[in-house]
């Protein structure tokens, strides 16, 4: 651009200078009709040449230095120039109305998904989803998330309604049988207790102790007496043991009448625990204060911060983004793309908040443009526009000489006709 505009330059100056050079080389030659026409062709072109080298300096600077008035019109009106295109700007070329007409003739949504479907797949947009992924991981605060999850857990299982799941419970205990399940468990404890060694002679010392503090009158106290020189802690206690394990080894028969008997009542029992207004609010008192005492917080802390190492973790993994996040983005494109509410829904949105920005912020381009000249110097601001429109103006000199050779000639033509 610069080597482009110095070429003009030379070119312009050329010109005038081929002008000048050619005045002062016809004024000596003889007269002669060719004379006359040279010369009033040069003589305009070199009047056009400096008439415009005058006019184009005249616009940045003083013309050979000489504070002519009129001139260096454009360091003096800096201001002016600079007010007169932040005012084209806000109130010509970029207004509201114009701006907001070029916003609504656009389809972003359109281009959005075209953008997005491309972007997905570069490694670009998939380290900044990770990065995102992990870093929204490691801002969850579990301190301050713990004590809602804990209100939370303890208000939904304070909520639990005991009189529909008791029901269920009891009946599955019957159906299961765990009834008779735990009854045998309890005569299987009360059998391998029964047959320890140390179990006989315990019971039969309590029994002769039993025994032993009977108080009776007459024939009775006799015959207690009479039984207790007969028998031992050891015979009381094997026969205590014989008559348990029998007992024990009765009731294990599922046929046997006081074992069914022994059931049936148990069945009874639980069933008429369904409707016992009594056990549902022991079991509700209990429940709240089993959940006052329950100290959650510390256990959820542990529990969220393990979590989050795992979803750190996982997210590192080429699946998630491959095989969760990139499906499940893809899908939710697909829903909204051929949902042409949405889509509708979603470019007026995207329309109403470009028009809202370019309202609040409309003003403040001119301000922009404003501040940017305002960095730049006089001299450089008229070397920035010399170099953007330069060319054109060196060849308005250019022209000048020429265009003035050759309406001289014509001129003089027309003269020497007349």
């Amino acid at each position: 651009m610069l080597k482009e505009k110095k070429n003009t330059k030379y070119l312009a100056t050329f010109s005038l200078l081929v002008m000048t050079v050619g005045f002062l080389a016809i004024i000596p030659m003889p007269s002669s009709i060719w004379k006359t026409i040279l010369q009033g062709g040069f003589e305009a072109g070199l009047v056009g040449g400096l008439a415009d080298w005058f006019a184009v300096t005249a616009l940045f600077r003083h013309p050979l230095g000489l504070p002519i008035p009129h001139t260096a019109l454009l360091p003096k009106n800096r201001s002016k120039i600079v007010a007169k295109i932040i005012s084209m700007l806000e109130n010509d070329w970029l207004t509201k109305k114009s701006i907001h007409e070029k916003i609504n003739s656009f389809q972003f949504t359109e281009k959005l998904f075209d953008v997005v479907e491309k972007q997905i797949h570069t490694e670009s947009v998939k380290r900044t989803i990770i990065r995102l992924a992990k870093h929204a991981i490691n801002e969850v605060d579990t301190k301050k998330l713990s004590p809602i999850i804990a209100k939370e857990l303890k208000t939904q299982i304070n909520s639990i309604d005991m009189k529909h799941y008791i029901p269920i419970l009891i009946d599955q205990i019957s159906l299961r049988k765990y009834d008779e399940k735990t009854l045998d468990f309890i005569l299987k404890e009360i059998d391998d207790w029964a047959r320890k060694e140390d179990t006989k002679y315990r019971l039969g010392k309590i029994a002769v102790n039993m025994i032993e503090n009977i108080k009776a009158d007459g024939f009775m106290q006799f015959a207690l007496n009479a039984f207790s020189n007969l028998v031992n802690e050891e015979k009381l206690g094997d026969i205590i043991q014989n008559l348990i394990l029998k007992g024990v080894d009765s009731f294990r028969d599922p046929s046997n009448p006081n074992r069914k008997t022994l059931m049936l009542h148990i069945h009874q029992k639980l069933q008429s625990l369904k409707t016992d207004e009594k056990i549902y609010e022991e079991l509700n008192r209990l429940k709240s204060q089993l959940l006052e005492k329950w100290e959650l917080e510390e256990k959820i802390i542990e529990f969220l911060d393990q979590l989050k190492q795992r979803a750190i973790a996982f997210v590192d993994e080429p699946v998630f983004y491959d095989e969760y996040f990139l499906p499940l983005l893809k899908d939710l494109l697909t829903e909204i793309q051929t949902n042409t509410e949405k889509v509708e829904q979603l470019d007026v949105w995207i329309k109403s908040q470009i028009s809202g920005f370019v309202d609040k912020n409309h003003s403040k381009i001119g301000k922009l443009v404003e501040e940017n000249l305002e960095k730049l110097d006089t001299k450089t601001l008229i070397t920035m526009i010399e170099t953007n429109v330069g060319k054109d103006l060196q060849w308005i000199r250019v022209n000048g000489a020429v265009c003035g050779f050759i309406i001289g000639l014509v001129l003089v033509g027309i003269k020497a006709l007349f």
